[in-house]
């Protein structure tokens, strides 16, 4: 990543300094990829910072955690006021607040950037999502703009916000990015174990799928993966052992949506989909001591199958819709300014998730800054009706075929209870009540002198409870 980032900057006209502990790396660099380019190497901290122009701009792309502070702690002795530190590495947001003020404290700007891309990104133009201390985006915005991706001749990286805003919102990005390969993985799964497909004609279709609404980085790579054979001219994916991996990004989103009480189904879901995966012993057990329903699909494959572009559509519309609820709010809970067309917009290119429907998030934002919800645009709106009959039919089908689809399932779930204006959420209030006096609050249409309106309530549910109420607090 860091090689790729360097050369990217060169490309575009940027001379760039480079330096890794392992020297013998950077005397390698400079006589190979970077012979012949607006490059120089560094052999110590110091010499590194000495050959930077001033305001220093340093990017740091190591791993997250204690080396970015070991890190930031060895250059602060050879900056001065008004340099720059970049941390573009996977760093989790509460880290780069600290940072932020700590580094403001000393009068340098911190900036913590999500870069998005993988490898190929970062040489040929990655997503940038750079927050932190906004003093710093004059002296970098002209270097960021230039090396990210470009959608429609606009740059894929634009001022998300205020301290650890930037890898909030590539956390984010990377919790989408779970739910959208889950997504995918049970479209294939219904596709091979549901219809009984082969590899490659379940590319086909993913190959069709990615001229239409669809079209996206992960359906791309999917359509290649399905026709990769292996040297015996048999799938390669077919003999992949089933247990995922997982770095921590997606769990964070999930473990900030708990904190902040949004409903972030779907992303939670990939997550647990993923730890299931990773009990392939059990499993393997548990294949041959519960049974499923014994049934095969009977009906019209062509239309089942135009049927499930549909609900994996409305299904990416739930997450990126959930993405963005959780978005708002962090920026209401820890008062950030954040730019949400911008940050619509760094996602269109470079970035994993990169796909044509961000180009309509990115114009419904543009149209209302202040939309409330995704499914509130008319855009959303009409497709997700448009997508709800194939949607429930793919899951009820998935469920009658004994094939897990937990993220479609909870993306129709969340719809579902979002569009619901009386949940059954009054009975759960009258049990906790009932067994810990929790207290409840009455309906407006129903309040009078004993149950007034906005007030905490408890009755005595048996007669032989008291009139004392638990304290109210949300946890």
């Amino acid at each position: 990543m860091g090689q790729n980032l360097i050369l990217n900057a060169a490309d575009h006209g940027f001379t760039v300094c480079a330096y890794n502990r392992t020297t013998s790396k950077v005397d390698r660099f400079l006589e190979n990829e970077a012979k012949g380019k607006s490059i120089v190497g560094a052999h110590s901290v110091e010499e590194f910072c000495k050959k930077l122009k001033r305001p220093r701009r340093v990017m740091l792309l190591v791993m997250a955690g204690k080396p970015v502070d070991d890190f930031i702690e060895s250059l602060l002795p050879h900056l001065e006021e008004g340099d720059i530190i970049i941390d573009g590495g996977n760093s989790h947001f509460p880290d780069s607040n600290r940072r932020t003020r700590y580094l403001k404290e000393k009068g340098i700007s911190f900036v913590g950037s999500g870069v998005s891309g993988g490898e190929e990104g970062a040489r040929y133009g990655p997503s940038l999502m750079p927050g932190g201390n906004e003093a710093a985006w004059p002296h970098i915005k002209d270097i960021f703009q230039s090396i990210a991706a470009k959608s429609d001749g606009e740059a894929c990286c634009d001022w998300v916000g205020d301290e650890g805003a930037g890898h909030y919102v590539k956390m984010v990005h990377n919790g989408i990015e779970y739910g959208d390969m889950q997504l995918i993985c049970e479209a294939y799964d219904i596709l091979k174990n549901g219809l009984q497909l082969p590899a490659k004609e379940i590319a086909d279709i993913f190959a069709k799928w990615n001229k239409g609404v669809l079209d996206s980085f992960l359906i791309e790579i999917t359509r290649d993966i399905l026709y990769f054979n292996d040297e015996d001219g048999t799938p390669m994916v077919d003999k992949i052992l089933d247990q995922a991996g997982q770095k921590g990004t997606g769990k964070w989103t999930a473990i900030n949506a708990l904190d902040l009480g949004m409903p972030v189904t779907l992303i939670g879901e990939s997550v647990f989909a993923r730890c299931l995966s990773a009990l392939k012993g059990e499993r393997v057990r548990a294949s041959s001591l519960l049974k499923g329903p014994e049934t095969k699909f009977e009906g019209n494959k062509e239309q089942f199958i135009d049927d499930l572009e549909q609900a994996l559509y409305a299904s990416k519309i739930i997450s990126y819709a959930q993405g963005f609820m959780l978005i708002q709010n962090a920026a209401k809970e820890y008062g950030w300014k954040l730019n949400k067309p911008a940050i619509a917009l760094m996602w269109r290119g470079g970035c994993i998730i990169r796909s044509v429907f961000l180009k309509d998030i990115t114009n419904a934002y543009r149209q209302n800054p202040d939309l409330e919800n995704l499914l509130f645009n008319d855009f959303f709106n009409n497709a997700i009706q448009k997508a709800q009959k194939g949607w429930r039919n793919v899951v009820s089908q998935g469920a009658f075929l004994g094939i897990p689809t937990p993220a479609f399932s909870t993306a129709l779930s969340f719809y579902d209870g979002y569009r619901t204006a009386n949940l059954p959420a009054n009975l759960l209030q009258a049990q906790r009540d009932y067994f810990g006096a929790h207290t409840f609050r009455i309906k407006p249409e129903f309040a009078n002198e004993t149950h007034p309106e906005g007030k905490d309530i408890h009755v005595n549910w048996t007669g032989r409870g008291g009139n004392v109420s638990a304290s109210t607090y949300i946890a």
